[in-house]
């Protein structure tokens, strides 16, 4: 026979291991899919660049290799650290941050025109700012929820965190990265219930200030100017631009093949990094640009999903900002190559050469798998909550009805013997 009494207990417990081990899947498919896309895409764009610089054309390839298992351990460490934890570490890390900064700016240390490595360009302290900046400032605009509409508790605070990020980023000079620290400033201050009024402010003195920098900042003036010339004719774009758009053109629908892109032999500017997807452009065609684009429209679906079920206020800034800011460097590196935005230096995320993002893009997956994993908890025991109610409601209905049935006869034979 079957034991039904444990059945209610064995099924709550196969529920509990469950929700202990859950995951968001398809979010966890997108990036298995972008990761593994990368590998390849970073293989093939890299060996005659990398036999060229290094004398090894595999050595890009390699180190994104190792980079891959201190990004996966990352995010497995992410996964399973819950995220409230991070309200006591923001700060240091915040800390931990700013002096990098302050280190390559000291050291000086110039790759490509530009000083924003460390350790002969092993390490970007810019990209981990980026993740940096979303977890500090989510925490402290969690933590301040309830003083965001006085100017001087809120908005001005914030101004400052983000000023001092974007002002050390922007010396190095690394204009995109800068301009995405005060976007994430800006849509986490609106999600955190910020004055709409206050925004306003904010947007039209970062307005002011990316013009008056744009106009002042050489490298910035030459790539609006070109930007804006790309738009009245293609043919006036960029060189960069130009030798995009002829490789997407070569790709066709389906494209040349992996590894078969002539375009990353005869001058495409830095093919494994920020040119990467005008390779993928080239060797998979719109078929595979669009799979590319709808694997990140995923990624900011489930992200987004997830920000919306967090269990707080502070799950829900953190997801959002880390979705966000993935999908938008992954748009603007994309955007880049057609010139449908001026040019940026951003990494496409997962799939473009380089050790930093890879870390900092796996590290804020394995947040939001965190995210998602504590929030299903919450709606289980909101569900457990609500289920007495309803039992009780259930077995009141079963039990009148036997009730009314069982006394029914001893009433009537009570009232025969009394008659």
């Amino acid at each position: 026979m079957i034991d039904t009494q444990n059945l209610p207990k064995q099924a709550g417990t196969r529920k509990r291991q469950s929700l202990y081990l859950g995951i968001d899947v398809p979010l966890l498919l997108a990036t298995f899919m972008l990761v593994i896309f990368g590998l390849l895409m970073v293989y093939s764009a890299s060996w005659d660049f990398a036999l060229y610089i290094y004398d090894d054309p595999t050595y890009i390839f390699s180190r994104q290799l190792l980079w891959l298992v201190l990004a996966v351990a990352a995010a497995i460490f992410a996964t399973f650290f819950d995220y409230h934890y991070w309200r006591r570490l923001a700060v240091p890390a915040l800390a931990v941050v700013v002096g990098a900064l302050l280190v390559v700016l000291v050291i000086n240390e110039v790759r490509h025109g530009a000083t924003r490595t460390l350790n002969a360009g092993s390490y970007m302290p810019s990209e981990a700012a980026k993740i940096v900046a979303i977890i500090y400032l989510s925490v402290w605009l969690y933590s301040k929820r309830n003083y965001l509409s006085d100017v001087w508790l809120g908005l001005v605070p914030m101004a400052v965190i983000i000023g001092i990020l974007s002002g050390l980023i922007l010396a190095q000079p690394d204009l995109s990265a800068a301009a995405t620290i005060v976007f994430l400033g800006g849509v986490l201050f609106f999600l955190a219930g910020g004055d709409l009024k206050q925004i306003a402010v904010l947007l039209v003195i970062v307005v002011t200030v990316g013009w008056f920098t744009v106009q002042v900042h050489p490298t910035g003036s030459v790539r609006i100017a070109s930007y804006l010339d790309g738009l009245v004719d293609p043919t006036q774009a960029s060189y960069h631009v130009r030798r995009s758009i002829e490789a997407f053109l070569k790709g066709g629908v389906f494209g040349v093949g992996i590894g078969n892109s002539n375009t990353k032999l005869t001058g495409l500017p830095v093919p494994p990094t920020d040119s990467i997807f005008a390779v993928v452009g080239e060797e998979t065609g719109l078929f595979g640009t669009t799979s590319v684009v709808m694997l990140y429209g995923v990624l900011i679906w489930r992200g987004l999903k997830i920000a919306r079920n967090a269990p707080d206020q502070l799950g829900s800034l953190l997801a959002a900002g880390l979705s966000i800011w993935l999908t938008l460097e992954a748009f603007i590196n994309m955007a880049v190559m057609v010139n449908l935005v001026p040019f940026a230096g951003n990494a496409l995320p997962f799939i473009s050469a380089g050790g930093s993002n890879l870390v900092v893009s796996l590290l804020a997956i394995g947040m939001l798998m965190n995210i998602a994993r504590l929030s299903k908890p919450k709606r289980q025991t909101e569900r457990i909550a609500d289920a007495p109610t309803g039992v009780r409601r259930s077995q009141r209905r079963r039990r009148v009805p036997r009730t009314g049935r069982a006394a029914s006869p001893a009433r009537r034979a009570s009232s025969r013997r009394g008659g």
